[in-house]
C-alpha cells in the first residue's frame, strides 16, 4: 500500500451494515461508524434515532486510492444497499437511514453524481434517491457501535437477517475486491 489516504463518507441505512461490508474491501485501511449532516450537539445515537436531527448514520472509509478508486468504493456502496427508498433501508425507517454520499472535494462530488446517474440505474430499476451532499463534519458513533458485526455477528438476529445477506452479496459480486487473508 502507498502512503496515500482518501476518505469516503457514506450513508446507506444502518451503519453496522455498511461498516461490515467496507471492513472487507481491499485497499480500505479503516472504517468508522458515525453521524454526518447535523450538529455535534445532537450527534449521539439516542438523539439521531429520534429522527429529529439532520444526521445520517454514516461510515467514514479511509482507503488507499492507489489500490481502490473512489468510483469503485461508490460502486460497492450503490450495489450493497437500496438507494431507491427515501429515508429507509428495509425495516430501518427514518431520515437518519437515508442514502447519502458526503463528498470531500469537487472531484468526489463529480464522481458521485456520475456513479449515481450512470452506474446505479444499471443495478436498480427504481429511481435513485441518494443525496449527494458536501461533507461538513463527521462525528464518531459511540464505541459499542464500532466493529459491531465482527463483535456480535450471528448472535444478533438483526445481523443474521439484515447484515449477513448484504455481506454475502458483496462477497459474491465483488470477490475480486475482498481483502486477502493473511
Amino acid at each position: 500500500m502507498s502512503n496515500s489516504v482518501s476518505l469516503a463518507t457514506l450513508g446507506g441505512g444502518c451503519f453496522w451494515c455498511v461498516e461490515a461490508i467496507f471492513e472487507q474491501v481491499e485497499g480500505v485501511q479503516s472504517v468508522m461508524s458515525g453521524y454526518s449532516g447535523g450538529s455535534k450537539e445532537t450527534a449521539d445515537y439516542k438523539t439521531v434515532c429520534s429522527g429529529t436531527t439532520k444526521h445520517v448514520e454514516v461510515v467514514q472509509v479511509a482507503f488507499d486510492p492507489e489500490v481502490i478508486s473512489y468510483r469503485e468504493i461508490l460502486e460497492i456502496f450503490f450495489t450493497t444497499h437500496d438507494p431507491t427508498t427515501p429515508n429507509r433501508q428495509g425495516n430501518d425507517v427514518g431520515p437518519q437511514y437515508r442514502s447519502a454520499v458526503f463528498f470531500h472535494d469537487a472531484e468526489q462530488g463529480t464522481v458521485a453524481e456520475q456513479v449515481k446517474a450512470e452506474y446505479a440505474p444499471q443495478v436498480w430499476d427504481d429511481p435513485i434517491v441518494t443525496e449527494i451532499i458536501p461533507f461538513e463534519a463527521f462525528y464518531p458513533a459511540e464505541e459499542y457501535h464500532h466493529g459491531y458485526y465482527q463483535k456480535v455477528g450471528e448472535r444478533n438476529p438483526y445481523c443474521t437477517f439484515v447484515i449477513t445477506p448484504k455481506v454475502s452479496k458483496f462477497r459474491k459480486l465483488f470477490a475480486h475486491r475482498l481483502k486477502k487473508q493473511a
